[in-house]
């Protein structure tokens, strides 16, 4: 195109004005398919192009990404959801010599542009699947345009071809111009620069995503439930963040997540426990109230067999020295009463020493009097059959942990806390410590360890909160508790949002568009699934349900 003429400089100043918008596009657009439109449908717009398609270089191969025909309203790949049909063009044939026959791996591998008046005189290369493809479609290709997409690392990553420029007045095919060819290699190079940025920030998100799932690996590893839980409430958590932010209606209808708010809840919730790397094992897993390295109920048992022994080592003394003091089988009749009641406590205690959720004052009081009431000798030496810490632990009245286990538990929070704000994070993950970092708090601001309300946590925060107790409540691999069904559990939830310790327009969203369902399906056993009466969960509003 000459620049004769104050239309052609109108024409010129226009398609520089496109170029300098494409390149605020591109540097702002995420999404690989949307940016391969942009590129494609830029050059077009530049050449005044019938068609174009875009290739990508992957692996020795340039893969179609896109493919697009105007005058037969023709669109294939990026955002269409339509595949290309066709293969993918080997850099190299079998025996590794270049393919330099075919045109774009021509571009490619010599690094240059190729700009064709009409590709069917083109005695130097094969255009065969050219021909092939024009008389399946009734098309006539023509004029080709082939630019190969270097990045600012002298890296060839990709390949543009644009098919027939057309002229603007007539539509009639026309050669590719050199000021064209110049614009389409200006936008070839920004778009591969665009492409190469964009790859390598998501090359660090996954890199990141895989440090998060290595972290659970590790927790998975020391806990096998506590990396399960870590993998399930993230799971649970877009779930009910999904229901909250489609509400149409209601407290929550201001309430709406971008994809970039999306992935960035997903990282908090799989990083909520990642705190508990540094919390004991055994008091992690502790499935029973006597567990440390080891249950020492079995040492328990092992101190009633020698109780068991005393006794019958003293039965049998006064037998061998033929008391006459009482008569005869009594000493026997007394010996069986004890064991039996031996047997009777020893029992007791077994029982004791699983967590339940509530234990009795008279169940507590009764291991205190059995721990007074039997004693065991090594040697010389007479010991009560229970040590005071033992009885601690046995009088635990809500699960295993004793409070000083329950606040090294409590403190896995502080350390999540800790290791989060510790961390740079960018900008768009600049609120994962906030939201991972809130569930264990409650709405009244009785929960720890900041002690916040409703009003200061943000949505998410509460969002995760709620995931983590109901994954808590229904988990079927906790070593010290069954799995609750799930009106067991959306009971439990309801009367929590009844106490001030959830957020209840989240706990109405979680039973209006039943969430617990989706969850449960994936997630439950079968067991566990019952149908579920909302109107009979504590909480749940008489008109929730229309």
């Amino acid at each position: 195109m000459d620049l004769n003429t104050h239309d052609d400089e109108i024409a010129l100043g226009e398609r520089l004005e496109e170029l300098i918008g494409v390149g605020k596009a591109l540097s702002s657009e995420k999404n690989f398919d949307r940016l391969f439109e942009i590129i494609l449908s830029a050059a077009q717009r530049l050449t005044h192009a019938d068609g174009g398609t875009l290739y990508r270089v992957c692996d020795g191969q340039l893969r179609f990404e896109i493919l697009r025909t105007n005058s037969l309203g023709l669109a294939m790949g990026g955002t269409t959801g339509v595949a290309i049909p066709f293969d993918t063009i080997p850099l190299y044939d079998p025996s590794g010599r270049p393919n330099s026959r075919t045109v774009v791996a021509c571009s490619v591998l010599q690094r240059r542009t190729i700009n064709m008046d009409d590709v069917y005189a083109a005695a130097d290369f094969d255009c065969s699947g050219t021909r092939e493809i024009d008389g399946k479609t009734g098309y006539r290709s023509q004029s080709f345009l082939t630019v190969p997409m270097e990045n600012h690392e002298g890296e060839i990553i990709g390949v543009l071809q644009l098919i027939n420029a057309t002229d603007g007045a007539t539509g009639a095919v026309r050669t590719f111009s050199r000021l064209e060819q110049r614009l389409v290699e200006s936008l070839a190079s920004q778009a591969a620069i665009a492409l190469t940025n964009r790859n390598l920030i998501d090359q660090l998100e996954h890199l990141f995503e895989s440090f998060v799932g290595m972290l659970n690996a590790a927790l998975d590893e020391k806990s096998p439930y506590t990396g399960a839980h870590c993998q399930r409430v993230p799971v649970l958590t877009m779930m009910l963040a999904e229901a909250a932010s489609n509400a149409a209606s209601g407290p929550l209808a201001s309430f709406h997540m971008s994809d970039q708010d999306r992935h960035e809840l997903k990282i908090a919730g799989l990083l909520h426990d990642c705190g508990k790397i540094t919390t004991p094992v055994h008091i992690v897993d502790k499935a029973t109230k006597l567990e440390t390295i080891m249950d020492r109920i079995h040492l328990v048992h092992a101190r009633f067999e020698i109780v068991k022994r005393d006794a019958e080592l003293t039965l049998w003394r006064g037998l061998s020295e033929a008391s006459r003091s009482e008569p005869d089988g009594s000493a026997q009749a007394r010996f069986h009463a004890f064991l039996e009641a031996l047997e009777a406590d020893r029992a007791f205690l077994e029982r004791c020493n699983a967590g339940t959720e509530f234990m009795a004052k008279e169940d507590q009081e009764r291991v205190r009097q059995i721990a007074g009431r039997y004693q065991w000798r090594i040697g010389d030496e007479r010991r009560p059959l229970l040590s005071d810490e033992e009885v601690r632990n046995l009088t635990v009245s809500r699960g295993t942990l004793t409070p000083e286990e329950r606040a090294i538990i409590n403190g896995h929070i502080v350390s999540t806390i800790h290791m989060l704000e510790a961390m740079d994070w960018p900008r768009h993950l600049r609120n994962v410590p906030e939201y991972a970092g809130g569930h264990h708090e409650r709405m009244d601001g009785r929960g720890y360890p900041k002690g916040l309300t409703r009003e200061q946590m943000s949505v998410q925060a509460r969002i995760v909160a709620i995931a983590d107790i109901f994954e808590a409540l229904t988990a079927k691999d906790r070593p010290y508790k069954r799995g609750k069904t799930l009106t067991e559990a959306l009971t439990i939830l309801g009367q929590m949002k009844l106490d001030g310790h959830i957020d209840p327009d989240l706990f109405d969203v979680f039973l209006r568009e039943r969430v617990y369902e989706r969850y449960a399906q994936a997630h439950l056993d079968a067991d566990q699934i019952e149908k579920v009466d909302p109107a009979s969960i504590p909480g749940c509003p008489p008109d929730l349900f229309p």
